[in-house]
């Protein structure tokens, strides 16, 4: 069975939390954690690294150790040294380190008075009370982690985009192979670039006599086959993701093409101007009296009720239907159309590549200038940046500006927002910088009023240009905290500030709703990979997509302008 670089990221993010719950070296643990990030940074599969024999050491951050476990991964599946870790004791507690709010001495301190090794015997014991008798408990620790656990049986039955990525590329490299296949495409919530997908709906079109969906079940990935048909099939991986074939004709591919992408409120939407037309749409196409009249293609589709295509990622019955009908149909923004990039990280914090090799890696990409904005000192595990050292690392950007050229590197920093508001640096050194991101790293748990005042004090200092993933989210493992998004934003603009639309794709921060509700403020977004590698700067591509979700052009995205207009708009308050 392939591997995946989510299969190998979750094999060391497992060893990481094993060896932190044994109190292992620190700096141990961080070299998985580290490998983990790196992994799943990549956009390309690490296996065919591995198999091409590459030296994996030349990714950042991976040892020869770590490049022997990684090839071990890909040749069987498994890491021996996680099952040495796992059989020892406590060798299942990782599993509720993701829980929010349980880290290894709070997961130790139930394992040792509880005897707690699973998630079922942490919500029995919250169900019962008892968690409130443990040492660093109380009545509110036990209703969070209730409350946790619900979230996850939420979360367990979608999968990321990203690892939806992983699994569905090779799948339909596969599917290609087979003779006779003219036409097959991914439908559903992952043609809508959605965050999560619950499955995958994959269309094709074949030559008469192609038996596609025999070859689809024997996919070496297929772990249980649902059900088996002529012309339709659904099957279980054994990552675990559902995915439905259909096998449709030529005449109906447009049709349903446009059927299965939905969103079912679109859909339904359509079908409403087409009966007042007179006219049955359907998965095989539109009809007239019983007779098709199109299908072949969704523009014809769309023609049929006067309207012109409108793009997969504006099918949720928000306003584009009537935008359409009126032809104002955002001219949404593609990567293409970035200059820049706003928030990376390099060696001097946690990143994982220097400064001039983050700016070659940026300018190859075709971009005009990127900020390099380190963390500041309060994010200690990530080695932030003090007052000294930030004037000492001003200084050494101002040095290699001055010897790169077709590339401008702007001074910036990734500065903490404290729990009264306030900043973890002076404004004497923030002002000698050419832009400010604020971020909120703890205390993610405070009320929705204290939270919303603490960011909305940052946002009014001078020197502040972003807001860095203004909710916090991490998808599938942490929620957004509470806020009032609508008070935030109205401040950044009234400060002159924005927002970011962190592109990291565990975090898609903002979301598209809220990427909606600025873009109808008049507040403008930068659009951020987040990378602290070269290979994380195609995180970009993820915020691209969520940022036409969110029905934002060129001229809502402040990275999408050239320097000069960027300089404008950076300009201190």
């Amino acid at each position: 069975m392939p591997v995946h670089n989510t299969d190998i990221e979750e094999i060391f993010k497992e060893v990481a939390d094993l060896l932190e719950l044994q109190d292992a070296n620190p700096f141990r643990v961080r070299a998985y954690r580290n490998a983990a990030r790196t992994i799943a940074s990549l956009p390309y599969s690490i296996i065919d690294l591995v198999e091409k024999d590459k030296d994996l050491t030349e990714l950042p951050g991976i040892g020869e150790d770590l490049a022997d476990k990684i090839r071990e991964i890909c040749r069987t599946g498994t890491l021996k040294f996680l099952k040495k870790l796992e059989s020892e004791e406590g060798g299942s507690l990782h599993t509720l380190m993701g829980i929010p709010g349980l880290g290894p001495k709070k997961v130790k301190a139930l394992h040792q008075t509880l005897g707690i090794e699973t998630l079922q015997e942490l919500a029995e014991a919250a169900q019962q009370g008892k968690i409130g008798t443990v040492q660093g408990f109380g009545e509110k620790s036990e209703a969070n982690i209730l409350k946790e656990l619900n979230r996850l049986k939420e979360r367990s039955g979608r999968t990321p985009y990203p690892v939806a990525c992983q699994l569905a590329a090779p799948l339909i490299k596969y599917l290609k192979q087979k003779s006779g296949v003219k036409q097959i495409q991914i439908a559903g919530s992952f043609r809508r670039a959605k965050e999560t997908v619950g499955d995958l709906d994959i269309l094709a079109s074949c030559t008469r006599g192609t038996d596609l969906v025999t070859y689809f079940v024997h996919y070496e990935e297929v772990d249980d086959v649902i059900s088996e048909g002529k012309s339709r099939s659904t099957v279980i991986l054994k990552s675990g993701l559902q995915v439905d074939l259909r096998v449709i004709p030529a005449v109906s591919w447009g049709a349903g093409l446009f059927y299965f992408t939905g969103s079912k409120a679109h859909n339904i939407a359509i079908r409403k101007l087409a009966l007042k037309k007179g006219l049955k749409v359907n998965e095989y196409g539109v009809f007239k009296n019983d007779k098709r009249i199109a299908g072949k293609s969704e523009e014809e589709m769309y023609a049929q009720v006067d309207l012109p295509y409108i793009v997969p990622e504006l099918r949720e019955n928000r306003g584009e239907i009537k935008a359409a009908a009126e032809g104002k149909l955002p001219k949404l923004i593609t990567l293409d159309d970035i200059h820049g990039d706003l928030h990376m990280h390099t060696k001097k914090s946690d990143g994982q590549h220097s400064i001039s090799q983050m700016a070659e890696a940026a300018r190859e990409k075709g971009y005009e200038y990127i900020a390099i904005t380190e963390h500041s000192q309060h994010v200690r595990i990530a080695r932030g940046l003090d007052a000294k050292t930030l004037e000492r690392h001003i200084e050494e950007i101002n040095t290699i500006n001055n010897q790169i050229d077709g590339i401008e590197i702007l001074k910036g920093i990734e500065v903490d927002i404290l729990e009264d508001g306030s900043l973890d640096l002076p404004d004497e050194i923030l002002k000698a910088l050419d832009i400010v991101i604020c971020a909120v790293h703890y205390l993610f748990d405070l009320p929705e009023e204290q939270q919303t005042r603490r960011i909305i004090k940052a946002l009014e200092n001078p020197f502040v240009n972003i807001l860095a993933h203004p909710t916090g989210r991490v998808i599938g493992e942490r929620d957004p905290y509470q806020v009032d998004m609508k008070e935030i934003m109205k401040t950044a603009k009234e400060n002159n500030a924005f927002l970011e639309l962190n592109s990291y794709p565990y975090r898609l921060d903002l979301n598209d709703t809220y990427c909606k509700m600025a873009k109808e403020m008049g507040l403008k977004i930068a659009i951020n990979s987040d990378a602290h590698s070269i290979d994380g700067l195609d995180n970009l591509s993820f915020g691209i997509q969520q940022a036409r979700r969110g029905w934002l052009e060129v001229k809502d995205v402040i990275n999408a302008q050239n320097l000069e207009s960027l300089k404008r708009l950076l300009r201190k308050r």
